[in-house]
């Protein structure tokens, strides 16, 4: 069976696909110039240093390095290989790539154990579906979720099901359709019997909900027992295609609505994202029963950057959602959190007063951060003791003082004035010693202005004019074939003195020699290290003039040479001052005649 996909195919979907179309949809872009910017889904940053070229079809980010084309933006996001990224932009342009991948394909998505995995996991979660919706079996659960309040469209939307009350059902419904019980094992739809080998059903007599990757494949399920059973929910373990820490539940249906709102709403719980759906808050997600995590952070910022913390509201819960809303802000997103009344979670809430009253007067009436903030400092201090009073504003002025925006400060700064009966020329003076005294607990991490040090840092950075004429060549060289051939024969056999500068033009020459017209998209597939295609994209970004004059080749050309004739010149220096050291003034006027000659030449 083939695994290689032809040469023209490639070009196709390459030619098929639109980068910035590809991206949008895991990036916010917004359009300056002739090209496209975004926070970059590499690396975490606050201000928007990722650009898309629509012209040349390819990216790159000014802050990690990231670049490439469509193919190599999949590679890096997903974790994905060159022929799984084309597989899935060919499905994306509708094109037959007329081809089979054998079974025993690298790729992690024709990998057969698993896609068996997988298989495993969507043919019980529609038959679990099945058993709750259409049978005699599952007609007690359909009637408990009634009952509690989920509708028909609910179940539906989400696939809710039904597991049998049955110890060996779903172990004897995979083995008849040749499913191996080992590997479903590590799947975690069976358990192995230590006693006698045997296997028996991980999930009995529950309510199904199955749990989906970011693509919609269910990768796992949670089973809530309709009784007394302990315990209440029984998870999936995780596995190799199940990792809660990288797992956001609804995240593949909420998608198109966090898109659109522009604010995604981020629950404890399925069980909450789901009442929160019916009640018309469509762009709900929630952890696997986690902590949220980096993972979890960098999906919601491909997405978003407003998200509502939507936690419960007892001790447990105002923690947790204090933790989640520190680690978005560190993560440069907007926040807001959604308060839930009477010790209610979500669910409760909505059952209790109703769908319009939770979009109202719980999402819409979202505290601001810093709001939220002023009560969870509160908790557990009597404010009308004078030492818990001094001590909550003391708290309150340092998380005021960390604030960017002056309208912000005075803001709360009156707000806190008004409570406590200060005046706000005191409060502000107390602010500013407040602000000077973390900065000193800083340990200088973040410098004054103007320190020399930073003056100096930023030198240290200014490239070598060797370095700089190089990437200004390359970059013209990309741009036109003539030019690749004569600055090789301006070159005379001499190579660039960046390693990775002479590898790309190595790799361009080639390319050439195979396509009579540029293209960056198609010469980055056809560069087989990440790391020069990222330098390739970086070049392509650079601004440089539409035509290469001979003097600016020339002077080029010549700062390349003479590098090596500069590196020359400071060795012999070294040699010159060793031999004055040992008074051999014979050999020191040689070296100083050699020198002379050097720097001629430059």
């Amino acid at each position: 069976m083939a695994e290689r996909i032809a040469e023209e195919k490639i070009n196709q979907i390459r030619q098929s696909v639109d980068i910035v179309e590809l991206i949008s949809e895991y990036v916010q872009l917004k359009k300056q110039g002739r090209n496209y910017f975004g926070l970059c889904p590499f690396h975490g940053e606050n201000s928007p240093s990722f650009s898309v070229s629509t012209d040349k079809q390819i990216y790159h980010c000014f802050g990690c390095g990231a670049g490439g084309n469509v193919f190599s933006f999949l590679m890096e996001l997903e974790g994905i290989t060159f022929l799984e990224a084309a597989v899935k932009l060919a499905e994306k342009a509708n094109i037959d790539l007329q081809v089979n991948f054998s079974a025993n394909g690298k790729g992690k998505s024709v990998s057969p154990e698993l896609q068996s995995m997988l298989d495993a996991h969507e043919l019980l979660q529609k038959f679990y579906h099945h058993l709750l919706v259409n049978t005699k079996d599952g007609q007690h659960a359909l009637e408990y979720l009634l009952n509690r309040g989920f509708t028909r469209e609910s179940i539906d939307k989400f696939q809710i099901g039904y597991s049998l009350n049955s110890w060996d059902f779903g172990y004897k419904f995979l083995t008849k359709r040749d499913f191996s019980p080992e590997l479903m094992e590590k799947a975690g739809l069976i358990i192995k019997r230590e006693r006698d080998g045997t296997y028996f059903d991980r999930f009995r007599d529950r309510i199904m909900f199955p749990i989906s990757d970011r693509n919609g494949n269910t990768i796992a399920f949670s089973g809530r027992s309709l009784g007394a059973d302990e315990p209440k929910y029984l998870n999936s373990p995780e596995t190799v295609i199940f990792n809660k820490s990288k797992i956001l539940y609804n995240f593949h249906l909420a998608k198109p609505s966090i898109r659109k709102l522009q604010q995604a709403v981020l629950f404890e719980g399925f069980a909450d994202v789901i009442a929160a759906d019916k009640s018309g808050v469509e762009n709900g997600i929630a952890t696997m029963g986690t902590s949220l995590t980096e993972e979890h952070i960098t999906l919601i910022r491909q997405n978003t950057q407003s998200i509502t913390i939507c936690f419960d509201s007892d001790k447990a819960g105002i923690e947790a959602a204090f933790r989640a809303g520190n680690m978005l802000i560190d993560a440069g997103c907007s926040i807001k959190v959604a308060m839930m009344p009477d010790g209610l979670d979500p669910d409760e809430y909505i059952k209790k007063n109703g769908p319009e009253k939770f979009r109202n007067e719980v999402i819409s009436a979202s505290l601001t951060w810093m709001a939220f903030k002023f009560l969870y400092f509160r908790r557990g201090k009597n404010l009308q003791i004078e030492g818990d009073r001094l001590a909550y504003i003391e708290t309150i002025l340092k998380e005021i003082s960390k604030l960017t925006k002056a309208v912000e400060k005075d803001h709360y700064l009156r707000q806190l004035a008004s409570e406590f009966s200060i005046s706000l020329e005191a409060l502000q003076q107390q602010l500013k010693q407040v602000f000077f005294t973390e900065k000193r607990k800083s340990n200088g991490q973040t410098p004054p202005v103007n320190k020399p040090s930073t003056f100096v840092k930023q030198e240290k950075r200014l490239p070598l004019a060797h370095f700089t004429a190089e990437r200004r060549l390359i970059a013209h060289m990309l741009k036109d074939r003539d030019t690749a051939y004569k600055v090789q024969d301006l070159l005379q056999g001499n190579t660039f003195n960046t390693d990775e500068h002479q590898a790309i033009i190595t790799y361009l020459i080639g390319f050439y020699e195979e396509h009579m017209n540029p293209d960056s998209s198609a010469f980055l597939t056809y560069i087989q290290d990440g790391n020069l295609r990222r330098i390739v994209a970086d070049i392509e970004m650079m601004s440089v003039n539409d035509e290469l004059s001979s003097q600016e080749l020339n002077d080029y050309i010549k700062q390349v040479l003479n590098y090596q004739k500069l590196l020359k010149i400071k060795e012999k220096e070294v040699e010159l001052k060793e031999a004055e050291r040992q008074s051999d003034y014979s050999q020191a006027a040689a070296i100083a005649t050699e020198i002379k000659q050097l720097r001629k030449s430059l």
